[in-house]
């Protein structure tokens, strides 16, 4: 049996050496691959289209076109990519605006190396790795004001940190279908973004 090809990440960063540290990190995975660098929202969605990575890993503040900006604009053209954000604070609005618009991920700069590449694999394979600190920002900003009942139950279990394995367990569902919920919660937020 053939092995599985690398995931292919573009990573859109305007500070070179923050870029050579993820670069050195994905060097040592064998199921990562960095296909591209880019050093602007602009030269991002350029090197997107030429290279058609798998996943993105995008700084939010960058010069010429931030983050947010380019991702509406690689999600527009290229929706099969995935998105992650990186941000220095999460303090900020970012964290919603770049669920609406289209981000898969969010993570701040300072996340450990570990938890950066399981995030690229989670997204990769189509998961919706939703961090405690994101689902919180989502129920308080009334983002999930368009979310069933169910959806808002399982982000509030995820916001008090509990995992989908847990969640499945307290909620008496199959942990496939919280996964499939969490799923759901980011399709719905993206809908303004999403190409039909």
């Amino acid at each position: 049996m053939g092995e599985m090809s690398p995931i292919r990440v573009l990573l859109v960063d305007d500070h070179a050496l923050f870029r050579k540290g993820v670069a050195e990190l994905l060097a040592t995975e064998r199921d990562v691959r960095l296909v591209g660098e880019a050093g602007d929202g602009a030269q991002a969605l350029e090197m997107a289209r030429d290279l058609m990575p798998d996943v993105v890993l995008m700084d939010v503040s960058m010069p010429v076109v931030d983050g947010l900006e380019a991702t509406r604009r690689i999600k527009a053209e290229i929706p099969c990519v995935r998105i992650v954000i990186l941000t220095v604070s999460d303090g900020d609005r970012s964290l919603v605006e770049a669920v609406r618009s289209g981000a898969h991920g969010y993570l701040r700069k300072t996340v450990e190396p570990q938890a950066l590449l399981a995030t690229i694999r989670a997204v990769a394979r189509g998961e919706a790795p939703i961090s405690r600190t994101m689902a919180a920002r989502l129920l308080a900003d009334g983002a999930a004001d368009t979310l069933t009942a169910r959806e808002r139950e399982v982000l509030g279990l995820v916001a008090g940190g509990k995992r989908s394995n847990e969640i499945s367990a307290t909620l008496g569902l199959a942990e496939s279908v919280i996964k499939n919920h969490l799923k759901n919660v980011l399709e719905k937020l993206h809908l303004e973004w999403r190409v039909v």
